[in-house]
């Protein structure tokens, strides 16, 4: 199974002044982050993608192409790629430059976005939020799979007889995950096309979605893909710390973010019981000691039989300092418990 790290660039807020932190030095931080998990030897890196004051990334390309210039191994990809507001054609040359430049390691997340700030921003609209996505993936693949690409949709102009460059690694293929947060339509589009999962699990119980991953699995099966080749991953809200008091007071980073976003949405305020239940071994964070964080994810393998775990570290804008801290546990101790239960 492979382990990696998950950000999207978030940005504290000042109690008093009520504006968010300095971009600029979230993002040199960023850098630190993703150069000590690549050192750490963790398997793979994810940003994702928003258009809000309270993100410090709005171009994951750009950051993954930094990250690959002071890089060696980890893996560098999107997590998500809001896909249905953006250009196929870009994405690919984007990704495809980040993988030359970082020696074949680049990755794509795509997604239809849970936000959808990026709709209005490029001129989309949202109701046709299912068939952009549907559409666009259709032409990044072909992308990815063919040099001359040759494609007609309804919302997008054709692409006639055009090559689309630079070209990947790999014969011009770069990898493609689908990312859902549990909508069975998306899944069943990912079995059929034989892409890579990867399931958002932040709330509520991680085996409720045990159905969800069955039915991926079964009809990625019964659609003629090779079942060796299945990948499938998921996504959770993860803070390592062996002081429990750290881990105790990330809870006030952690409810300020979630209560943010909820005010929002129409969600109740988030309480300490909910991050308590969250991080009981039946819950969907990942919060704790290395020992616990290990055995959680331990039992997601167990659950699912994932391939891929990514811990999505900096909600609510942790320090760096408790950052760094956390990505150094994840890598030198989580990481090689992990493996080497999964090796007994």
């Amino acid at each position: 199974m492979e382990l990696g790290i998950g950000m999207f660039g978030d940005l504290a807020f000042d109690a008093q002044t009520r504006k968010p932190g300095d971009p600029a030095l979230k993002l040199k931080e960023i850098l630190e982050e993703i150069k000590l998990a690549d050192e750490l030897g963790l398997d793979v890196f994810g940003l994702g993608e928003h258009h809000r004051p309270d993100y410090a990334v709005s171009s994951p390309e750009i950051v993954l192409a930094a990250a690959a210039a002071i890089t060696k191994n980890i893996k560098l990809m999107s997590t998500v790629t809001v896909l249905s507001s953006a250009e196929p054609v870009k994405v690919y040359q984007d990704f495809a430059t980040i993988d030359l430049i970082s020696g074949g390691r680049a990755e794509i997340g795509v997604g239809r976005g849970s936000f959808i700030e990026s709709f209005p921003l490029f001129g989309y609209d949202l109701k046709d939020y299912d068939q952009l996505f549907e559409e666009k993936l259709d032409l990044l693949l072909n992308i990815n799979n063919n040099v001359v690409v040759n494609w007609k949709g309804k919302l997008r102009a054709p692409v006639i007889q055009q090559t689309v460059y630079p070209r990947a690694t790999n014969g011009g293929k770069l990898p493609v995950w689908v990312a859902v947060g549990g909508t069975p339509q998306s899944v069943l589009r990912a079995a059929k096309l034989g892409l890579p999962l990867i399931v958002a699990i932040i709330g509520g119980v991680p085996r409720q979605f045990q159905p969800l991953v069955e039915y991926y699995k079964q009809e990625y099966v019964r659609h003629g893909h090779n079942v060796q080749q299945m990948q499938l991953g998921i996504h959770s809200h993860t803070f390592v710390s062996d002081n429990p008091r750290t881990a105790e007071g990330y809870y006030f980073n952690y409810a300020a973010q979630m209560n943010r976003i909820g005010a929002e949405r129409g969600w109740g305020p988030y309480s300490k019981a909910q991050y308590d239940g969250g991080r009981s071994r039946e819950g969907a964070l990942f919060i704790g000691d290395h020992s616990e964080v290990t055995d959680k994810i331990l039992y997601m393998h167990e659950l699912f039989g994932i391939t891929r775990f990514i811990a999505h570290m900096d909600v609510g804008a942790p320090s760096h300092a408790d950052m760094m801290k956390s990505i150094e546990l994840f890598g030198t101790k989580v990481a090689p418990a992990v493996r080497k239960s999964l090796l007994q």
